[in-house]
């Protein structure tokens, strides 16, 4: 596998989340190395999306999305969950992509089909928040050999107070994959 370049999340948000699908998302944390193939994601496209937290402006919370590309965003929610987004597009943007499913590839115990749970899964906590993804136990890979599959569009899951940004279609899934949250 091989490390994602800084390129490849400097680019457009909805290229990005698209192309993740099927990419390694790695973790190596207390001698363990996790792996999970990336299967279901969300695009959060900058301030102008009413469903992205940049929508309220840079806040402490949200500094990491209007940094570089290529940061792990990753807070906490509902008081029991961690989730995390990949910073994409130029600086000061505040664009990323939300993971939502992972399917489990190595050292993985748990359920993996949501945010929450693929955080958990991968032992992900705010101690990652910002974390650069080109580091050597945090990053995304590609496979060694690309899999051909077929991408589902989606309106995002838990966004209704956005008005019109809760119906765009910017949730990907890889088509039949069963550890995809839901259809």
């Amino acid at each position: 596998m091989q490390k994602l370049p800084r390129s490849f999340y400097d680019r457009d948000t909805i290229a990005v989340a698209r192309e993740l699908l099927g990419k390694f998302l790695v973790h190596q944390s207390s001698g363990l190395k996790r792996a999970g193939k990336i299967v279901e994601v969300e695009a959060y496209l900058g301030p102008h999306d009413l469903a992205a937290h940049s929508a309220k402006g840079l806040t402490e919370r949200t500094r990491v999305m209007f940094g570089p590309p290529g940061h792990a965003y990753v807070y906490f929610i509902y008081g029991m969950y961690h989730c995390m987004n990949v910073v994409t597009g130029r600086e000061g943007h505040a664009s990323a992509v939300l993971l939502r499913a992972i399917e489990p590839v190595k050292n993985i115990e748990g359920r993996t089909c949501g945010p929450g749970l693929l955080c958990r899964a991968m032992k992900i906590d705010r101690q990652l928040n910002a974390q650069d993804l080109l580091s050597d136990n945090f990053y995304i890979a590609a496979p060694e050999a690309a899999e051909s599959f077929s991408i589902i569009k989606r309106p995002r899951i838990g966004v209704d107070y956005a008005r019109h940004w809760a119906k765009r279609h910017l949730r990907f899934y890889i088509k039949g994959n069963p550890f995809v949250s839901r259809p």
